[in-house]
């Protein structure tokens, strides 16, 4: 099992529009969103961090290849995805269907003895 995690800033102003947003997620749209990470293989969590410097959202996906599970979503083309993919551009200006910019997150410390860095 491997762990994938990306902080992603909320845009000033889009605080309540994300809220909604986890709203759909965990209500309506969860069959549908659980169904997809199902497909791609991972567990998705995402914690919300309110700072100073602004709100962000703390994104976590767990499983045999989370990195090419995230890859892997952006070339998906149902319903689900496409309202996911705009709901995230609007929300973060984060376009899911195009490679992050640098380096995907790199796993520093672990405090699992047996693990590997």
């Amino acid at each position: 099992m491997a762990l994938m995690a990306i902080v992603v800033p909320i845009l000033p102003g889009k605080t309540a529009q994300w809220r909604r947003f986890a709203d759909e997620l965990r209500g309506p749209r969860h069959a549908d969103y659980a169904a997809s990470r199902r497909h791609l293989g991972v567990r998705e969590r995402a914690f919300f961090q309110s700072t100073p410097q602004g709100d962000l959202v703390i994104v976590t996906l767990e499983g045999d290849d989370p990195v090419g599970a995230f890859q892997r979503f952006a070339a998906s083309n149902d319903e689900f995805t496409r309202w996911f993919v705009q709901q995230v551009k609007e929300i973060h200006d984060f376009d899911l269907t195009q490679p992050p910019p640098g380096p995907m997150p790199e796993l520093a410390i672990d405090s699992h003895a047996g693990a590997r860095v």
